[in-house]
């Protein structure tokens, strides 16, 4: 920014040309010797309203020294008047008429300066010097809201803003067209009855108090009602406008038609949705057909994913968790598929033989699951589900924090329902000698957290299995 303090006489910046106008050709010279003495150029002199206007049209000078009596037709104040229309040249009058009538015509063509001849040359001097400033400044503020209106303009979203008492002061050619309504109308008008907008689920009217100086951008989403009165779902986002002292100056309200990003979502809330059912059904499937083997443990593995879920949840574990706890649950003897019929089925107790055989499901549920892309680590979960915390387990003899806190909570899960469910080889054991066993080895063979989540659960919550679902 140039201040009135940084010219110094001869300066490039200082450097204007100055067009004089004065019908006294003895003063007019004086004033010549003045203005280039200063280090201004000197574009022409005249002493005529008409010859003025074309020699301004001509020479574009950057400032005119007016007189107010001239000669010709039309005196000094019609010919600012003319010039200002041409090129907005600022115009300093300087003459020896200063009545009411005289000063209230010049005052409303905007001039720059007035002397009243005769005045000194210094004041002369800071009288060119603060209108040159003045006009620099005035074009640079113009230059920037031309900048800052096309941009606006321009740009996809809509733009509204207000003044300070909440009335509509500009809109955007998009806001325009949203708002089904010209900026001309809604100019002056309270921001709440060209901005009227509802809650998305109550449909019930916002208010739109003006944004506190001190604070940041405010967004939501809402329904815009048009002119015409249809309701659209837009994102809006509110701001102060302050200065620098913290006064409010109006308020933007910035805003966009997401009807089509609302459209997507759903489309892709349904998708999401029918993914989730076909694995849910794509699971039950493969848990079914494993159990088809062993009908003696039919339901076996939905019993232990509803205790395992209800564990992980009484343990606090969230619920993307909980879900491919659900999944591993379903599916942990998938690999029971590997393992001959006349062994699952056997009424007596295996041999040691058929025991190392029947030990291999986990690792061959791995090989099967292993090849799917789950969300979570499905896989991991069922090979780990028979490890114990004392490294007695199996397929790899893990311990402690080696096993992964789903399948460490899948094995007391297992073993709590297995125990008090009738198997081939002995009737059921009850509930409460399973409950027995899985506190009795709580900390040597099983998690001691998800032993105390089950015993909760049925202890104290009433936890039942629910019937099986097709």
């Amino acid at each position: 920014m140039i201040c009135p303090r940084d010219f110094t006489p001869g300066s490039k910046d200082r450097r204007e040309s100055i067009l004089v106008v004065e019908d006294e050709r003895m003063v007019a010279l004086d004033i010549e010797r003045l203005v280039r003495g200063m280090g201004y150029e000197v574009a022409g002199i005249s002493d005529s309203g008409e010859e003025a206007v074309e020699m301004a049209r001509a020479l574009r000078p950057g400032l005119v020294l007016m007189d107010i009596r001239l000669k010709g037709t039309i005196d000094g104040i019609e010919a600012a008047t003319r010039i200002q229309k041409i090129h907005d040249t600022p115009v300093i009058y300087l003459t020896a008429y200063a009545d009411d009538t005289t000063l209230e015509r010049a005052r409303l063509t905007g001039p720059f300066g007035y002397l009243i001849k005769p005045f000194e040359d210094r004041e002369l001097r800071l009288t060119i010097e603060m209108a040159l400033y003045k006009h620099r400044l005035d074009a640079k503020l113009l230059d920037n809201r031309i900048w800052l209106a096309t941009t606006l303009k321009s740009i996809g979203d809509a733009v509204l803003t207000t003044d300070p008492d909440g009335m509509v002061r500009f809109l955007n050619p998009a806001a325009e067209a949203l708002l089904q309504r010209a900026e001309e109308q809604a100019r002056d008008m309270p921001v709440s009855e060209v901005f009227r907008v509802l809650d998305e689920e109550t449909l019930a009217p916002l208010a739109l108090p003006l944004p506190d100086p001190s604070g940041g951008a405010a967004s939501r989403d809402m329904l815009l009602v048009t002119s015409s009165g249809e309701k659209l779902p837009i994102s809006s986002s509110v701001a102060p406008i302050a200065n620098d002292q913290g006064e409010l100056l109006g308020a933007v309200f910035v805003f966009r038609d997401i009807a089509e990003k609302k459209k997507a979502e759903e489309s892709l809330r349904q998708s999401v949705a029918q993914l989730r059912q076909t694995l849910e059904e794509t699971v039950s499937a493969l848990a079914a057909m494993s159990e088809k083997r062993d009908l003696y443990t039919a339901g076996h593995q939905q019993r232990v994913a509803q205790l395992a879920c209800a564990m992980a949840e009484e343990m606090g574990l969230q619920g993307d968790r909980v879900s491919g706890l659900r999944v591993a649950g379903k599916l942990h003897d998938i690999g029971k598929i590997s393992v001959p019929a006349e062994i699952l089925a056997k009424p007596s107790r295996l041999t040691p033989i058929e025991m190392s055989i029947m030990k291999t499901h986990s690792e061959a549920g791995f090989e099967i699951l292993k090849r799917v892309s789950f969300p979570w680590p499905v896989a991991r979960m069922v090979l780990q589900h028979h490890e114990r915390l004392d490294g007695s387990g199996y397929p790899e003899g893990l311990r402690g924090d080696e096993i992964m806190l789903e399948a460490r909570i899948l094995a007391v899960a297992d073993v709590v329902e297995a125990m008090s469910s009738h198997r081939p080889y002995r009737a059921t054991l009850g509930l409460e000698r399973a409950l027995d066993e899985v506190g009795m080895h709580k900390g040597g063979l099983y998690d001691p957290e998800a032993v105390d989540a089950c015993l909760r659960l049925f202890q104290h919550k009433n936890f039942t299995f629910e019937a099986e679902t097709p």
